[in-house]
């Protein structure tokens, strides 16, 4: 597809594309907490200590805070359904408007019914229904994600569809479309980065006052709880299920494992680029360090396996930018690589009783924290420019899908004001954390940390 600045089509995704990125920002984080809440919840009822209680009162509110901002950025998604990709509403609507709808009636009402009496009613509810309202939101956001996975990943694996009469489509098996093999793949591995997020973030948080010499009981909660599941998420975001979501790609994607690795001809024994330049005038990958037989073994189970290559494909189902789909994909497991091992020295220092006091090792988790972000985005972005050029993937063209009564000065001027919107509330989004982030888990303004946080 001619993704030139004249080219309706380009404006159209580079709007969804800046508004799910900007907006996957804070589902990801309250998905990962809402399984620390869960357990330190569990951990108050069963010891009856304090300090679980003090940590879920804190969080909730930063949860919250990602909830609300998530809402708001999530809406305009939504209708540009309607606005900017009418045709491929009006093709694939009976079939993906479905999923969109349970999200909004089933987990979105479940989520945002919970979560308020999860920040406010813990002294109205008690402890045991106070623990159900953190079950209640988890349950929520994680089906929230189901949901949405689901709509996805029929867009990267059709199945349990039918072309009705009219040249839609309508689904012929709900069961099968919610539980297609590539949603329940995709699902795992999406939500085991999530909580990588959340346990960045946690630890992050916990090295903060670590550092500041203040809440000491609550950092070292947060140092300890964050670091441990960290890297039990780092590892199976690795394995099983970004393992297995590099097969589903190489049984049902071939072209786009190809491109992910810059492979232009085929062959046995293929090998994972750790470096190397995509050349698509030339076609090859130059400067290239690889690991033999790697690509092989991930994508089909073998040493031995052939990998096609891009030249057994017509070059019109290409992926349309193999270099920035290249680099994503090669920079995201360069991330997940690193939070591995971040983890495992944050995790031997735990063991050995002196993560606590490893300054250098607490202002590199303090600063780690925005890189599980990157690397979500750069996971999405390479699971979407991987599905080009297609919409919904073997069946529906992306460029047959936008609108064509929107001009690119229409789309323009609204990303235009997105970007001003999202500005702003990124602000006060930042704001309000901070400062809840300065007043800490006990409730108290530290002198000097609002300004340092907030700064």
């Amino acid at each position: 597809m001619n993704s030139s600045l004249y080219d309706p089509a380009f404006w159209s995704r580079f709007q969804f594309a800046f508004t799910i990125i900007y907006h996957y920002l804070f589902p990801q984080l309250t998905m990962g907490l809402a399984c620390f809440l869960v357990y330190w919840k569990w951990r108050a009822l069963r010891t009856g200590d304090e300090k679980y209680n003090r940590a879920v009162r804190f969080w909730a509110k930063i949860f919250g805070l990602n909830f609300a901002v998530g809402v708001v950025t999530g809406i305009p998604m939504e209708f540009q359904f309607g606005t900017n990709w009418s045709e491929f509403s009006k093709y694939a609507g009976g079939v993906i408007g479905q999923t969109l709808a349970m999200e909004g009636m089933f987990a979105f009402f479940l989520e945002s019914a919970f979560i308020s009496a999860l920040i406010w009613g813990e002294k109205r509810l008690g402890p045991r229904y106070h623990f159900l309202a953190a079950i209640g939101v988890a349950l929520g956001s994680w089906l929230s994600a189901s949901f949405i996975i689901v709509t996805n990943a029929f867009m990267q694996h059709p199945v349990g569809y039918q072309i009705e009469a009219n040249g839609t489509l309508g689904i012929t098996n709900l069961g099968t479309y919610l539980l297609n093999p590539w949603a329940l793949i995709q699902f795992a591995h999406n939500q085991m980065a999530a909580v990588v997020t959340g346990a960045f973030v946690v630890a992050a948080v916990g090295a903060f006052y670590a550092l500041r010499g203040i809440h000491s009981t609550q950092a070292g909660l947060y140092l300890r709880t964050g670091t441990f599941v960290g890297l039990i998420a780092s590892l199976l975001v690795a394995f099983p299920t970004g393992d297995q979501q590099a097969k589903m790609v190489g049984r049902h994607q071939p072209v786009t494992l190809a491109a992910m690795e810059g492979k232009f001809t085929g062959g046995s024994m293929a090998g994972v680029a750790v470096i190397g330049q995509p050349n698509i005038a030339a076609r090859r990958l130059e400067n290239p360090i690889e690991a033999p037989g790697a690509l092989s073994f991930l994508a089909y189970g073998t040493f031995q396996s052939y990998v096609r290559g891009l030249d057994e494909f017509p070059e019109d189902q290409w992926p349309d930018n193999i270099e920035l789909l290249y680099y994503s994909f090669h920079l995201m497991i360069t991330l997940g690589t690193l939070f591995i091992m971040l983890m495992m020295v944050a995790n031997f220092q735990r063991w050995r009783g002196r993560l606590q006091s490893s300054t250098l090792l607490l202002w590199v988790l303090m600063l780690a924290f925005p890189f599980p972000y990157i690397a979500n985005t750069l996971g999405w972005m390479t699971a979407e420019l991987g599905r080009q050029p297609w919409l919904i993937y073997g069946l529906f063209h992306t460029r047959d899908g936008y609108s064509r009564v929107v001009s690119n000065g229409d789309t323009i001027f609204t990303l235009i004001g997105f970007t001003g919107l999202y500005f702003v509330l990124g602000l006060l989004f930042l704001y309000l954390t901070g400062r809840e982030i300065a007043h800490g888990p006990d409730g108290e303004v530290v002198s000097g940390a609002a300004d340092e946080v907030i700064a």
